[in-house]
């Protein structure tokens, strides 16, 4: 990386406090763009962040990683709200949408408890290095571009040519104290430190531009927050016919997979960056309570959120007091510190998010071409441009790994091989090498040629093992066209492994195995 913004080391209370309270500026804007974006009230996305938040990092798995609300869910779940909403205006039943997005969340939160019961969410770890990148690489160009949103009216339009120079000098000069603050003292984050000064600045008076409050309550006509406590919020007023359940399940099983899966490779890069290893399973389960609590009390449920977990251990939070502190104080600024926070200039948290995307983007991935196989590059490549263009995390890794799996499925494909030796008494040995599998089989097939053998082979399985049903498929198919041809096909050195999945097939495949293979107790031909 260019800056090196993540260094490793243990946390103290110090540090995950004052790291915590940074954070917690950075959640504002966030959790108010995420409710927009989700068709809820601002309020509902910033208790959001205090549900995940207090949960997440008091149970999950891994300490110093923030969750509240996402882009991710958000857009999951806006449809549903929506639907909500028009269902309720037909039926005279106000903010229906809301409760629809109770239900779905509740449910989203019971499915990611059960995958943490299940203990799947060990199979991150299956996911591949170049899909991790592509993932980091994906998710940098992602942040760098919602930025730019500060720089537009509501309208759309760009802001006129000296605001923009007042918000982008504003930007860089935070971008400059983040960089070298940090030589005077690693005392204090130098994050807080350079939105503490940037904000002095506009309170004073010294220069006019874009604050919180400006995009917190543009186009509402209000003034202030709607500080008030959570509620129980009990969906009473849906009507379970067949397509709300469809509706609610479809969405509450994408929302959980979603956000589980940005979750734990959220875990995972985190796990990088600080040489620590957290616990996937007890995360799952984390974001499945925290999920199910925040869709009980009104709010609009989330993830692990990238930026801010970066933020986090930029200013040295390693701990569970980070996220901790994070959400109180965040809980704080939305009963009685909406002033504060909203005299913050956006132009400071913009320029806060562009060191994060410069921290984040994996600028070695550039040097490794030509220096890795074309098709690891190809994997970076697609899962970067998936979450790009299709703004879906979930779907990159997905796509990631199916790429990922299919690339290794061809290549172990090319190393079968099959070395003939003929001996002395007539018959003819196939030393196989490699793994027998459905991508090999095909080819494994074609090489072997009855017609033109002697009347006794054998397959030598000494350097290769069969791996699924494919192969026993095949091997069972390759005996009988042998035994047709009037000809005897034999199997040995069979690993136990080997052994194993071709007893359990039992009567499904009938094989013949050379007598001196002891190990192999199935009945001969």
């Amino acid at each position: 990386m260019i800056f090196n913004l993540f260094v490793k080391k243990n946390g103290n209370w110090k540090d995950d406090t004052l790291s915590g309270l940074t954070v917690a500026l950075a959640l504002v804007p966030e959790a108010i763009a995420f409710s927009f974006i989700a068709g809820v009230d601002p309020v509902v996305g910033l208790w959001s962040a205090v549900f995940l938040g207090l949960i997440t990092s008091g149970f999950g798995g891994r300490p110093g990683m923030i969750s509240g609300a996402t882009g991710a869910i958000a857009v999951v779940v806006a449809k549903v709200v929506s639907i909500g909403n028009e269902v309720g205006a037909e039926r005279g039943i106000d903010d229906l949408g809301m409760q629809y997005l109770f239900a779905t969340l509740m449910l989203a939160g019971l499915i990611q408890l059960l995958v943490g019961i299940l203990k799947l969410g060990r199979f991150i770890r299956l996911v591949p290095h170049p899909v991790m990148m592509g993932f980091v690489n994906g998710l940098a160009i992602l942040i760098l571009i919602a930025q730019f949103d500060a720089f537009r009216a509501p309208d759309g339009s760009w802001l006129a040519t000296n605001q923009l120079w007042v918000m982008g000098a504003l930007a860089l000069l935070t971008m400059v104290i983040i960089q070298l603050f940090p030589r005077l003292t690693k005392a204090v984050p130098s994050i807080l430190v350079a939105i503490g000064a940037v904000t002095l600045l506009t309170l004073f008076g010294l220069v006019e531009t874009k604050t919180v409050a400006d995009v917190l309550f543009e186009g509402t006509g209000r003034a202030e927050l709607n500080a008030v406590l959570p509620f129980l919020s009990w969906p009473s007023d849906i009507q379970w016919t067949r397509e709300t359940l469809l509706l609610i399940g479809g969405t509450a099983l994408t929302a959980a997979m979603v956000g589980l899966i940005e979750s734990l490779m959220t875990l995972q890069l985190i796990d990088d960056l600080t040489e620590t290893r957290g616990e996937g399973n007890r995360e799952c389960l984390a974001q499945g309570g925290a999920n199910f609590l925040s869709g009980l009390f009104g709010g609009m449920g989330g993830c692990a959120m990238i930026g801010q977990s970066l933020i986090n251990i930029k200013s040295g939070g390693r701990g569970r007091t980070s996220g901790l502190v994070a959400a109180s104080a965040l809980t704080v600024f939305i009963l009685v510190g909406g002033p504060v926070i909203g005299a913050i200039p956006i132009a400071a948290l913009v320029g806060v998010m562009f060191m994060v995307v410069i921290g984040t983007f994996e600028w070695a991935s550039f040097s490794t071409v030509g220096k890795v196989p074309v098709s690891e590059i190809f994997v970076i490549l697609v899962v970067t441009l998936v979450t790009v263009f299709m703004h879906n995390l979930a779907l990159a890794v997905g796509a990631g790994v199916v790429v990922s799996a299919l690339v290794f499925a061809w290549e172990s494909a090319q190393h079968v091989r099959l070395n003939p030796l003929d001996r002395e008494d007539g018959s003819r040995i196939y030393n196989l090498q490699g793994v027998l599998y459905f991508g090999s089989v095909r080819e494994f097939s074609e090489r072997m040629s009855p017609s033109t053998d002697p009347d006794d082979v054998i397959i030598d399985f000494k350097d290769a093992r069969v791996a699924d049903y494919s192969s026993m498929e095949a091997l069972n198919a390759l005996t009988e066209r042998y035994r047709k041809a009037g000809k005897r096909l034999r199997l040995r050195h069979l690993s136990p492994e080997c052994q194993k999945l071709i007893t359990t097939a039992g009567p499904l495949v009938k094989v013949e195995v050379a007598d001196d293979d002891p190990h192999y107790n199935m009945a001969k031909l």
